[in-house]
């Protein structure tokens, strides 16, 4: 089991280095990221976008331009689709969105003729590592899936259950979070948590252990598990939490970052090859943790 970033990168590079496509890399910590990817043995970078504006950057950071192959292309839909068709054609094997918003890479990456779509659902990982907790934690879906159904929310588990595997963690214990741990027809999240946890009972979801509904502190703490009476086989030892919708995840998720100071990775699940999908605002080493990141998933998820 890969417990921090620092296992994670390690790990990464001895598959490394991989071929990288950076949709719209003109951007000071796009750059960085990539040139310190490239650095350390992760990656071999194609950059997709404004050639002139890319390698002013890169001269600003003192980045030989030499050591990456350029596409220039200034429309950033296009740039976008470029980016996105050379993984498709294999001649790259990770995507990753620089200075370009989700929406646009989105449907590059959705589109029927050169994208990277399967028949799973697309769902979002942002793995974090807290100060106070022993290994990493993921939180699925704050990114991608607004308001998911039963059936969309047994995909998204089953994404991250096979995510988990590539950080090397055997059987993955699944918290599917609600406001109370308790079955309450009038709550839908927890209909659905204890459907999802009784699914994987009955292996209709595989590779995990699934639990639910918990609230977050039962599913962390196992004394706060304990102190409600509650014997599951997830409390305290968690690795990834299931979140009811978009705004409750993606929420939690920021504010562990900005209030816990968490560090954080982001890629998306469901997809023919790894893409890297972060936040603009997010720092470069964050962007570092998620190739790295990308990178196991292209070793270990087929």
């Amino acid at each position: 089991m890969l417990k921090s970033f620092e296992e994670v990168i390690e790990k990464a590079i001895h598959f490394g280095p991989k071929r990288i496509s950076v949709a719209i890399a003109q951007a000071e910590d796009v750059m960085k990221a990539i040139e310190e990817a490239r650095k350390i043995g992760l990656i071999k970078g194609i950059l997709v976008g404004n050639k002139e504006e890319t390698i002013q950057v890169c001269q600003k950071l003192n980045i030989d331009p030499r050591d990456y192959e350029f596409i220039d292309e200034q429309d950033k839909n296009e740039a976008a689709r470029i980016a996105v068709k050379l993984v498709r054609d294999k001649k790259a094997e990770l995507l990753m969105k620089g200075m370009i918003g989700t929406d646009r890479i989105l449907r590059a990456v959705l589109d029927k003729e050169i994208g990277l779509r399967t028949k799973r659902l697309l769902s979002h990982a942002y793995v974090l590592k807290l100060k106070n907790y022993d290994k990493l934690l993921t939180v699925t879906d704050g990114a991608m899936n607004i308001a998911p159904s039963l059936e969309q929310k047994v995909q998204i588990v089953q994404n991250i259950i096979n995510f988990c595997h590539c950080l090397e963690i055997e059987k993955p214990k699944i918290a599917i979070l609600a406001a109370v741990e308790v079955v309450n027809p009038d709550m839908p999240a927890c209909i659905d948590a204890a459907c999802l946890s009784k699914m994987a009972d009955r292996g209709q979801i595989e590779g995990g252990i699934v639990d639910g509904p918990l609230a977050f502190d039962n599913a962390i703490s196992k004394e706060a598990a304990l102190h409600k009476g509650i014997d599951s086989p997830v409390s305290g030892e968690v690795d990834a939490v299931v979140v009811p919708e978009i705004e409750s995840g993606n929420i939690f998720a920021k504010g562990l970052v900005y209030l816990a100071e968490a560090e954080p990775a982001g890629v998306l699940l469901g997809t023919t090859a790894p893409v890297i999908l972060v936040s603009r605002s997010d720092c470069p080493i964050s962007k570092v943790r998620s190739i790295a990141l990308g990178i196991l998933m292209s070793t270990y998820w087929k």
